[in-house]
């Protein structure tokens, strides 16, 4: 029952300092990122719609902020302990290092909890309807909300799209069909309608290379199969970082089934699935701060290195994804190798000091 109490008290300490450093780390994002996009007011998008906005994009803030904040919320809460002589009470009392280290892991299966579920669920839609949002609001009711344009490929064809509207209408398409290596058509279209199963083209015009001459079609409407849905090409469009992680496996899925490289998505995708081991491995190196060698400094040093320790582990997973890429292993590892070396860094810190 002691034990018990020990356990939840050392939770609330942690809890609260990691709610208070959240609180704090999104306000000064906030307020300074509101100074920077208030140069984008344009027509009926002002001051108080900027503000309004960004309010909107706090749910993906909270999860970049998330492991950055478990860091520094975790060093607070078990260094205010440590200046308050309580984990030494708690030393002598008979309690072991392992067991405090794991009465700060309980409340992080909380968090992580939470923040997995804003990233599936919360954070995807607010950003695409806050942006959406910010659209209507600059170019007013009849404005045509889009998602940004971009190239695909399925096959042998290559595709451009101009952008994706809200209603599932896709503007300015153009369609490469090559014959092996050859350019054998073009066809492009004012927009694509989808129609349930197909998409309908509107306003065609083909041009067909044969030999040494072209020839030229335009029709009023085509229909065009493929196995793009809706739900596919708007995902393709979307910025990938801020997609759900069962849609970022989906885009990985369909991106190895045309032989194109999926490396972006997986990584995203495992940053996100990861994000459990991550947190897991910055509280080690948390609590080896405020037990190792730390542990007789003031207590804004401590949150000085767990700032750097924060920014070193993203700049090394920032590092390790295009590396993914270049030398080929999986983009799982790019996630994985900072985050053990941060539980290694922390073990081994706890354990001279234990």
């Amino acid at each position: 029952m002691i034990l018990d109490r020990l356990d939840g008290y050392i939770a609330r300490n942690v809890l609260a300092a990691i709610l208070v450093v959240q609180v704090v780390l999104l306000g000064l994002d906030l307020i300074i990122t509101y100074i920077d996009d208030l140069g984008d007011i344009e027509g009926g998008y002002g001051a108080f719609e900027v503000f309004l906005f960004l309010c909107m994009r706090l749910p993906w803030r909270f999860y970049q902020y998330a492991p950055v904040g478990v860091l520094i919320g975790a060093l607070i809460g078990l260094g205010s302990m440590a200046s308050n002589n309580e984990l030494t009470v708690m030393r002598a009392a008979g309690r072991s290092l392992a067991r405090i280290v794991w009465g700060v892991m309980k409340p992080i299966i909380l968090v992580v909890v939470i923040v997995l579920t804003v990233a599936e669920f919360v954070s995807p839609r607010t950003e695409q309807f806050a942006h959406a949002w910010k659209v209507q609001q600059m170019q007013g009711e009849g404005a045509v909300v889009t998602e940004r344009g971009g190239w695909q490929r399925e096959g042998d064809d290559f595709y451009r799209f101009g952008a994706i509207r809200a209603d599932d209408t896709v503007l300015d398409l153009t369609r490469y069909e090559f014959d092996g290596h050859r350019l054998d058509s073009v066809t492009t279209a004012r927009r694509a309608v989808w129609q349930g199963d197909f998409w309908e083209l509107q306003q065609v015009e083909t041009t067909r290379f044969t030999g040494d001459r072209t020839e030229v079609d335009k029709v009023a409407s085509l229909r065009w199969d493929t196995s793009l849905s809706p739900t596919q090409l708007s995902r393709l469009l979307r910025d990938v970082e801020t997609q759900a992680p069962s849609e970022l496996w989906a885009y990985a899925d369909y991106l190895d089934e045309q032989g194109l490289e999926a490396t972006q998505p997986l990584l995203y995708f495992w940053q996100k699935m990861l994000m459990p081991l991550t947190m897991a491995s910055l509280v080690l190196v948390a609590a080896s701060f405020v037990f190792g060698p730390l542990r007789t400094v003031a207590a804004g040093t401590r949150v000085f290195y767990g700032v750097i320790t924060g920014l070193v582990f993203k700049y090394l997973q920032d590092l390790l994804a295009p590396a993914s890429t270049v030398f080929g292993f999986s983009p799982a590892w790019a996630v994985l190798a900072p985050t053990l070396v941060c539980a290694l860094l922390g073990l081994h810190l706890l354990r001279r000091s234990g």
